[in-house]
């Protein structure tokens, strides 16, 4: 993705982030992933200064402490942190969680499909866009 920017991942099942890692690892993504397991960690990880911010948030909405749309209201809200695009990677087809996160300025929002070489397309097409997308600086 742009100028080998880390990708932040929020989410917090062990078996997902492992899917995340082996995909990205498989279609050889180049950009440090960065996993925090709610959004909580994900917010002070983005909130302190020696961490250089990510050009990409992939955000799960189901998690403990912060779940990923309080994350998304927050981040939207922060001057700096709000022009990092988000895309939701969820499990929920459920049309007003779609709503929501547009409504609170996702970038994109992704239902991550059961088989994983469904997945692994999912994340190639993912890649592709960021790849040939700009960047807010």
């Amino acid at each position: 993705m742009k100028d080998q920017k880390s990708v932040l991942l929020l989410e917090d099942s062990e078996l997902e982030i492992k899917k995340v890692e082996r995909a990205f690892d498989k279609l050889g993504f180049e950009n440090n992933l960065i996993i925090k397991v709610n959004g909580k960690e994900g917010l002070d990880w983005l909130r302190d200064n020696k961490n250089p911010l990510p050009g990409l948030i992939l955000l799960d909405l189901n998690m403990p402490v912060m779940d990923g749309f309080e994350f998304l209201e927050k981040i939207k809200d922060d001057s700096v942190l709000k022009r990092i695009p988000v895309v939701i990677m969820t499990t929920s087809k459920h049309p007003s969680d779609k709503l929501k996160g547009f409504e609170r300025q996702a970038a994109g929002y992704m239902v991550k499909p059961v088989r994983y070489s469904d997945f692994l397309d999912m994340l190639s097409t993912l890649k592709h866009y960021w790849e040939t997308s700009e960047l807010a600086d």
